[in-house]
C-alpha cells in the first residue's frame, strides 16, 4: 500500500470542485491518519458483479456525491455517443438504504444536466420494478441506488440497458473507460428541473398487472385457502409484494408488522438477508402461531426471496436457494403449455446447482449456464431472441419468472412460490413433498455455501492469496476423491485431468475455479464481487429410493461436504 498515493488522493478532496463539508471532513481525515482514512482512499471503488457496492462516506472508495456523481457523469457522456439522434431517457429508483433518496437526486441532477430526460420514482421501490420501467418506458438506460442485503453502512449503484438487464460487454467496459477518464472537476451537478419526471401510481399498477400475468399460473384454485406470512425485512417489498399477493386472490395474507415500516438501519435483524435463517425468526415465529402454510421474506430492494415451507412433521423449515430454484422451475415447465413455446429454454449460473440440467432434460428444453448474476441471465435473453425464457434462477435466492422483468424478481417470484404452494394444497400434497418427489425421481442434490469474510485491505489480499494458492497448488484429491476436471474461468481454460486434456470455456472470463471430483461431487470458490468475501460452493448428489430415506442420505451428503470443506481448510 503507497502511503504517499493515499495522501495525494486525499489531498485532492481538501480543494475545489469539493465542497465545504467534504474539504473538512478529508482534512480531518487526513490529520488522523488511521485505518479508516487509508481503507477510503486507497483506491478508486469498483463495479463487481451486482454493480458498484461500499462503505458511504467521504473518499475513491466510499459512496458519496461525488464517486456517484462521477460514474454519472461517465455515463451521461457514453448514452450521448451512442444515441446522438435521440431524447435519451434514464430511470431511477432507489431503496430504503439512508441517503438513497439524497443520491438518487443527485444522479438525477447530474444526467438532466447533461440534457438527459430522468424518470425517478418519488419513493422507494423494488430493484425489479426499475428494470420493468427500463423497458416499459423505452429508457436507454436505468439506474437503482441499493446495496441489496449489505450491511447498514453500505449503499450501492447498479446500471441497467435498454433490455432491463444489468450491464454487460461491450457496454460496462466501455463506460467504465469513460467513468475512469472522467475526472471530478468535470462532473455537472446543474439539474435541468424539467427534465426530471416522477413517476405515478399508474406504473405501479402496469407492473403489478403484468407480474401477476406473468406469475399467477395455478389455474382454477382457492387461493384464498393459503395462509402466507410475509416480512419485507424493512426493504422496499412491502410497496409491492403485499397489493400484488392480494390482487391475484390471496387474502390470507399476514404481514409482520415489526418489520413492515422501511429502515436502513434493519433494526429487527443482524442482516437483512433472507439467505440467514436469523432473518426469518420473527415471520416463522409468527407463521407458527398462526400455523401459517408459507413463510416469505424478500431482502432490502426486493430482488431475493426467502421461502419457507412446513415439512412432513408440520416444521417450518427454510428451503434453501437452490431448492427453491428447482421447486418453482419444475413448477413453471409443468405449468408452461411449452408446446406453444419457440425453443424453451431455463437459465441457471455455473455455482448453482446442477439439479437443473435434469429438469431441462426431463422436459425437453435447454438449460443455458451463465456466470453468477442475473445480468448473464438477462443477456442469455438478448443474445437468444429466436428462443423463449420460462424462468431461472441461482443458488442465491434469486428467481427470474419469464423475460417481463430482467433481473431477479421476488415480488413476481413471491407470487410464484405461493402458485406452486396453492396449487400442491388443492391436490392434498405441500410444497416440501413436491420437492422430495423431484429427489425421487432425479437424484438427491444437496448444496453448501460456505462464506469467509475478509475485511479491508488485507482481507483483500487474503483472498486474493487465496486464489492464487488453489491456481498454483490446484488439489489432486479433495476428500479422499480425485480432481478430474478443474475449470478456470480467468483463463477460460477446461482441462480435464483423466482424458489430459484442455479445452476453451465459451464463457467471458471470471476469477472463479470449479473442481469436479470422480464421484460427481462439484467445488467452487469465488470472491464475492459485492461483498469483502471469498465463497465455497458445493454440490454432491445420491441416489434416494424412499423418501423415509431422505433424512438419512442427506445427512451423508452433508458429512461428505463438511469433510471437503475440512480438506480446503475453510471449516
Amino acid at each position: 500500500m503507497d502511503q504517499d498515493k493515499i495522501l495525494s488522493s486525499a489531498q485532492a478532496w481538501t480543494q475545489p470542485p469539493f465542497d465545504e463539508k467534504t474539504v473538512a471532513a478529508t482534512q480531518a481525515m487526513i490529520n488522523a491518519n488511521d485505518d479508516n482514512f487509508k481503507e477510503s482512499f486507497y483506491k478508486d471503488l469498483e463495479f463487481g458483479t451486482g454493480g458498484m457496492r461500499g462503505v458511504m462516506g467521504v473518499g475513491t472508495n466510499r459512496i458519496n456525491k461525488y464517486t456517484l456523481g462521477k460514474n454519472t457523469q461517465g455515463l451521461s457522456q457514453y448514452l450521448l455517443q451512442e444515441f446522438p439522434d435521440e431524447q435519451v431517457k434514464v430511470a431511477i429508483a432507489y431503496d430504503c438504504r439512508h441517503n438513497s433518496q439524497e443520491l438518487a437526486q443527485v444522479v438525477a441532477q447530474v444526467l438532466s444536466a447533461n440534457n438527459i430526460k430522468v424518470y425517478l420514482f418519488p419513493e422507494l421501490r423494488p430493484t425489479p420494478v426499475l428494470s420493468y420501467t427500463v423497458k416499459k418506458k423505452g429508457c436507454h438506460a436505468g439506474i437503482v441506488l441499493t446495496a441489496s442485503h449489505n450491511p447498514p453502512e453500505y449503499n450501492g449503484y447498479k446500471v441497467y440497458w435498454q433490455d432491463g438487464g444489468q450491464l454487460v460487454p461491450p457496454q460496462d467496459k466501455e463506460i467504465l473507460n469513460l467513468i475512469n477518464k472522467t475526472q471530478f472537476s468535470d462532473i455537472n451537478f446543474n439539474g435541468k428541473g424539467e427534465l426530471i419526471e416522477l413517476l405515478g401510481e399508474e406504473d405501479d399498477n402496469n407492473f403489478i398487472e403484468d407480474s401477476i400475468k406473468s406469475g399467477k399460473i395455478a389455474g382454477d384454485i382457492d387461493r384464498s385457502r393459503l395462509k402466507i406470512v410475509f416480512t419485507s425485512l424493512h426493504g422496499t417489498s412491502i410497496t409491492m409484494v403485499p397489493e400484488t399477493l392480494k390482487r391475484a386472490g390471496y387474502t390470507d395474507l399476514h404481514v409482520v408488522k415489526e418489520q413492515a415500516f422501511p429502515d436502513g438501519d434493519f433494526p429487527t435483524v443482524n442482516s437483512p438477508n433472507p439467505e440467514e435463517p436469523a432473518a426469518l425468526k420473527m415471520a416463522v415465529d409468527l407463521a407458527n402461531q398462526i400455523h401459517a402454510d408459507i413463510v416469505i421474506g424478500t431482502d432490502p430492494d426486493c430482488d431475493r426471496l426467502g421461502v419457507a415451507v412446513r415439512d412432513n412433521e408440520g416444521n417450518m423449515t427454510l428451503l434453501n436457494g437452490n431448492q427453491t430454484m428447482i421447486a418453482m422451475t419444475d413448477f413453471l415447465l409443468r405449468q408452461t403449455d411449452l408446446g406453444s413455446k419457440k425453443a424453451p429454454f431455463i437459465g441457471s449460473t455455473i455455482v448453482s446447482t446442477p439439479m437443473m440440467h435434469d429438469l431441462a432434460s426431463k422436459y425437453e428444453v435447454e438449460c443455458k449456464e451463465g456466470l453468477t448474476g442475473f445480468k448473464w441471465i438477462a443477456k442469455m435473453i438478448l443474445d437468444h431472441p429466436d428462443q423463449d425464457f420460462i424462468g431461472g434462477g441461482e443458488e442465491s435466492f434469486g428467481y427470474m419468472v419469464g423475460d417481463f422483468v430482467r433481473d431477479k424478481d421476488a415480488v413476481t417470484a413471491s407470487l410464484l412460490a405461493c402458485e406452486m404452494y396453492a396449487f400442491a394444497k388443492a391436490q392434498n400434497s405441500t410444497a416440501y413433498q413436491e420437492l422430495l418427489k423431484l429427489y425421487l425421481e432425479h437424484g438427491l442434490y444437496q448444496e453448501k455455501l460456505v462464506s469467509l469474510v475478509k475485511k479491508g485491505i488485507s482481507g483483500a489480499e487474503e483472498i486474493k492469496q487465496m486464489m492464487i494458492d488453489l491456481r498454483e497448488n490446484s488439489p489432486a484429491q479433495i476428500g479422499g476423491q480425485d480432481v478430474v476436471i478443474m475449470e478456470d474461468y480467468a483463463t477460460s481454460k477446461r482441462h480435464n485431468k483423466e482424458l489430459d486434456k484442455t479445452e476453451d470455456i465459451d464463457l467471458p472470463k471470471s476469477n472463479v475455479l470449479i473442481f469436479y471430483l470422480a464421484d460427481g461431487t462439484k467445488i467452487a470458490a469465488r470472491p464475492s464481487g459485492t461483498e469483502p468475501k471469498i465463497k465455497f460452493y458445493i454440490s454432491a448428489k445420491t441416489e434416494l429410493d424412499s423418501i423415509d430415506n431422505y433424512f438419512a442420505k442427506r445427512q451423508q451428503l452433508f458429512d461428505k461436504m463438511d469433510g471437503i470443506l475440512s480438506d480446503l481448510g475453510v471449516q
